[in-house]
């Protein structure tokens, strides 16, 4: 396996010691029971990792919501909605704005209109709403990126790592992006290594295997990224989505990103067509009137008549109902939609200890007896 160089600040490792001595001892009390963990009657799955950034939360997330809703579950995701300006527990409606729940859960009732969505700071609180609805109640609860939450017990922890980042090779913040120790995965059931590249080697999954040492109770996947099809931000018919095979390699693109890791959303654009330019902002950005001004400026540079604008669903969810997007723009916009594929032919193992640990522990009788 090639080495990825991975940035850590060696100068800031007395900081970092500092910061994981707290995270530690806030460990050491929840595990000596100091601190409370509460525990819920209903099946709770949590999907996290150890650092910050993005290591594909959200896919996964979506990945697992498709999975329930194929067995006919009632799903709801909670999260704390980063970045929205509302405070506490909402419930997301058709109505729901980005500004109201954040961006990724936004992205999420968007595109599966049929669950519940909420969003609140303090989980438990959020589990115990989402545990009061009814017609119908909830069967499953995704926790997304709850991982240091401890003060939910979920059922069954998912913890990703980025295969160009993994955590054995990562520092604590801040000379690195570790938010605990590496040690913290031993929380976890299931680890998934994502973003795993399509020349992945055979002796790769050897390598990592080897250098993540999980205990035997864990369960490790490898999962990459599936790029779908274009589809306009704002569409003027039914289906006028197309494939990024469909480039030519004429087409002039300007990729415009809010997230944690554009390199491979890059790369994949490059291997389609020679001419991406990409305007990068920070992960969540919060776009100004200023910044869509830019993403105008940089697109009417583009040459030639075949020239667009391609977003991430993320982005698009805080673009699409943006005050100052440019009317002249808004045709020359889309969205690549994201969805990962396990490796080594794992996807049907993966599914069925999900779907074992979802009915073994529902409060649901007919669901536990399937």
């Amino acid at each position: 396996m090639e080495e990825n160089f991975i940035k850590i600040y060696h100068w800031l490792y007395p900081l970092s010691w500092l910061y994981g001595m707290g995270v530690s001892v806030r460990n050491k009390l929840f595990d000596w029971g100091w601190l409370r963990s509460k525990s819920f009657d209903v099946p709770v799955i949590c999907v996290g990792n150890l650092a910050v950034g993005g290591t594909g939360k959200t896919p996964h997330t979506e990945y697992l919501i498709k999975l329930m809703l194929r067995e006919k579950l009632h799903v709801a995701t909670l999260s704390r909605g980063y970045k929205r300006k509302s405070k506490g527990y909402v419930l997301a409606t058709a109505e729901s704005g980005v500004r109201k729940i954040g961006d990724e859960p936004y992205q999420m009732k968007n595109k599966f209109p049929d669950i519940r969505v909420a969003v609140d700071e303090n989980r438990c609180h959020g589990i115990e709403r989402l545990l009061q609805l009814k017609d119908p109640a909830v069967d499953v609860v995704l926790l997304d990126d709850a991982f240091q939450h401890r003060h939910v017990k979920a059922g069954m922890n998912i913890l990703l790592t980025d295969f160009h980042r993994l955590l054995c090779d990562d520092a604590l913040l801040p000379a690195g992006r570790l938010r605990e120790p590496a040690g913290g995965k031993s929380r976890a059931q299931i680890v998934i290594v994502t973003k795993c590249p399509d020349d992945i080697k055979p002796i790769d999954f050897n390598i990592i295997t080897k250098r993540l040492h999980l205990y035997p109770y864990q369960q490790l996947y490898f999962s990459r990224f599936r790029y779908g099809r274009l589809q306009p931000l704002f569409p003027d018919r039914t289906d006028s989505r197309r494939a990024l095979s469909s480039l030519t390699g004429k087409e002039q693109v300007l990729l415009v990103t809010g997230i944690a890791s554009p390199a491979p959303l890059v790369k994949e654009v490059e291997s389609h067509t020679p001419h991406v330019s990409l305007l990068a902002f920070d992960d969540h950005h919060d776009f100004t009137a200023k910044d869509l001004q830019q993403v105008k400026e940089q697109f009417m540079r583009l040459e030639g008549r075949n020239r667009l604008v391609i977003t991430t669903e993320k982005d698009a969810a805080r673009l699409k109902a943006h005050p100052a997007l440019d009317e002249a723009l808004k045709p020359y916009i889309y969205v690549l939609p994201i969805e990962i594929e396990f490796l080594q032919n794992q996807q049907h193992i993966f599914n069925q200890n999900i779907i074992g640990y979802v009915r073994a522990n529902s409060r649901n009788r007919s669901l536990s007896e399937r």
